[in-house]
């Protein structure tokens, strides 16, 4: 196996960004989002959001393309809520997502700024461009 040191930043939203994550599901959801990256591979760094997005730091193998991975990712989860955590529930995620690699020496600024997004939204301190989604 090759050496490497990948580091992305992810961030997606719920459909139409409808409030849909709710915070009784959010941490299964979250599990499951750990579970499907460490499945391929993947080490995760940290998953945070709000209601209506997600965001992901995680380090992937070279041998996966970033946008197989969170594709994967993305499926794997809405299937999850629609078939297990709430089989009544009409799930989905937006096509669209936001990508963004970064170094090692950044990982921790990363991390803090993912684990703190309700914060972030509650006080307005707001980093735009690794909030973005799709192109403007």
């Amino acid at each position: 196996m090759p050496y490497w040191k990948l580091y992305y930043h992810f961030v997606w939203g719920t459909k139409n960004r409808l409030p849909l994550i709710d915070s009784v599901f959010e941490p299964e959801l979250s599990r499951v989002i750990a579970a499907k990256a460490q499945d391929m591979s993947g080490f995760v760094h940290a998953i945070g959001g709000t209601e209506d997005h997600v965001h992901f730091a995680v380090s992937i193998p070279p041998k996966i393309a970033p946008a197989k991975f969170i594709g994967d990712v993305k499926g794997n989860s809405s299937h999850y809520v629609n078939h297990v955590i709430k089989p009544d529930f009409e799930f989905h995620w937006q096509d669209e997502y936001g990508v963004f690699s970064f170094g090692e020496k950044n990982l921790s600024a990363v991390v803090k700024y993912i684990q703190n997004q309700k914060q972030h939204h509650a006080d307005g301190t707001l980093i735009a461009a690794m909030e973005q989604m799709d192109e403007r």
